[in-house]
């Protein structure tokens, strides 16, 4: 089963918690804070695995989520870190999210950190000051990203063929590599994308792939071209295949559909060798003759009399030569930014104040507000960073709700 897009959550693991405690030892007075750290969250990559090939896995596994670290321990000791989680995906793969580029994973082992584990929290040895030498409060580990990502495999090939339905270019690819793809004498016989590896010598070769047979308006979604289209846009040159049993003119209306189908998708620049098959066909070689003046470097072959193959795989390899690989960049940085200009952003929802912003919603995160210390020095970091001044400013009263992340509190 060829599965080549899916959509997946991902979700670092949580940080762990920072511990309360103190230093009891013999003959130790007054030890102080010893509460240690709480481990990081695992983070969750996806790897470029050159022994996947599809995203049929999937289809049956849609949540993937990294292990959290552990809390901290007392006499200063920290929480273990987990480890990150790695998904194999199949090389090609482009990770979308919001329908922008995230990552491409174009290369074998390319790794992409997609969701970040959050940060340990620190324990209460942390918060010891000249003026506050036993606190009694210890941050909460930090939550690790979650999001829903989707996921879209782009064949990795060198040469594509494409052309109308039967025009001949799974035979082709069954002549010109060992691969096996089923051939017959109706519409529509390919239903997914074939690879195969092209020999020209012992030392050359490249691989070629076949996508189903497009039809006017595949990249609106008629036939089965939109959702194979997506797998020659990394190669490096086209072989536009033309059916030589039709007659000129059906020849010509075929030609014009694919290459207004290669103008729709975006894929009219790439390099093209136009071909007319089945020469081993008298009608095939009556279209080639009068279409030969008029398609400038219009090549012939017979697949299944091997007639100009090898000169046609030897046009397209000094093609793949002098023509760069594509690639995919991304639109956007993976990471959040949390030193943005603004430090957070208020906002009113009905009667309640909306605070957002990176850096204010991880301190709400990690803020036990059932310990009255830790609820004073988060109260003290929002007076500090100038919320509070502008709740003030938006005309909070006490008793108002305020909402920070996934916290609400009543103002006070």
């Amino acid at each position: 089963m060829f599965i080549d897009e899916a959509t997946i959550t991902v979700k670092g693991g949580d940080g762990g918690d920072g511990i309360v405690a103190w230093r009891r030892e013999k003959y130790v007075p007054k030890g102080g804070p010893a509460g240690g750290d709480g481990g990081h969250g695992g983070g969750v990559y996806l790897v470029a695995d050159p022994n996947v090939n599809t995203l049929v896995e999937f289809r049956y596994k849609r949540h993937f989520a990294a292990k959290n670290g552990e809390h901290g321990g007392t006499s200063n000791k920290s929480g273990r870190s987990a480890l990150d989680l790695d998904v194999a995906v199949p090389v090609g793969t482009l990770v979308l999210r919001g329908g922008s580029v995230f990552a491409d994973l174009g290369e074998p082992g390319a790794r992409a950190l997609i969701a970040k584990g959050g940060r340990g929290g620190l324990g209460n040895q942390h918060f010891a000051t000249a003026r506050r030498q036993a606190p009694r409060y210890a941050e909460k580990g930090e939550p690790g990203e979650e999001l829903e990502i989707t996921l879209e495999l782009r064949l990795l090939a060198d040469l594509g063929i494409v052309g109308v339905p039967n025009a001949g270019k799974s035979t082709l690819l069954s002549v010109i590599s060992a691969a096996k793809p089923k051939i017959a004498d109706y519409p529509f016989t390919t239903l997914e994308p074939q690879l195969g590896v092209v020999r020209l010598d012992e030392e050359t070769s490249f691989v070629a792939v076949d996508v189903p047979g497009l039809i006017e308006g595949a990249h609106q979604g008629a036939g089965l071209g939109d959702r194979f289209l997506r797998h020659v846009q990394r190669t490096r040159v086209l072989i536009h295949l033309l059916d030589g049993m039709g007659t000129p003119d059906q020849v010509r209306a075929e030609r014009a559909v694919i290459e207004g189908e290669l103008r729709a998708s975006g894929l009219h620049e790439k390099p093209r060798l136009t071909v007319i098959s089945k020469m081993d066909l008298p009608q095939a070689q009556e279209s080639y003759a009068a279409l030969r003046q008029e398609i400038p470097g219009l090549m012939a072959i017979s697949a299944v009399a091997n007639h100009g193959v090898r000169e046609l795989l030897y046009a397209g390899w000094r093609i793949i030569q002098e023509t760069p690989a594509p690639s995919f960049a991304a639109d956007e940085s993976p990471r959040i930014d949390l030193t943005p200009v603004e430090p957070f952003d208020v906002q009113r929802d009905g009667g309640v104040f909306v605070v957002s912003g990176p850096r204010v919603e991880r301190l709400a995160s990690m803020t036990d507000f059932d310990n009255d210390e830790a609820l004073g020095r988060f109260e003290r970091a929002l007076d500090k960073m100038g919320v509070e001044r502008r709740l003030r400013e938006l005309g909070i009263a006490p008793g108002d709700t305020v909402r920070i992340g996934g916290v609400e509190f009543d103002y006070s």
